[in-house]
């Protein structure tokens, strides 16, 4: 089975954009054995403009069979595109922390 998820949710206007939550979770599915596409390796410079991190972000998107959405992610526009675009291409779709609690059992 693919095990690969792209992580998503709100980066915009947290501190260190907000990489140490994902890259603490990114660490905590891989230690359960998912290949996880974390958007902080895809683009980490904080300084990169937007527009193409998004880019990058959908490229990436598109490799995956599941997205784990972080809870917040309604607030970023970006992790609104990365979902629907998950959804139109039909992949599993699912709360982050779910996907760990899942796993744990």
């Amino acid at each position: 089975m693919n095990k690969t998820v792209y992580l998503s949710g709100a980066m915009s206007g947290y501190p260190d954009l907000n990489f140490p939550l994902f890259n603490s979770l990114a660490a905590e599915l891989r230690a359960i054995g998912y290949e996880v596409i974390n958007p902080v390796d895809i683009n980490s410079d904080p300084s990169a403009e937007w527009v193409s991190c998004i880019k990058a972000d959908i490229e990436h998107v598109a490799r995956c069979r599941m997205i784990a959405m972080i809870p917040g992610w309604e607030s970023s526009y970006g992790a609104r595109i990365e979902r629907l675009v998950a959804e139109k291409m039909g992949l599993d779709i699912v709360n982050v922390y779910d996907l760990l609690q899942k796993e744990a059992a």
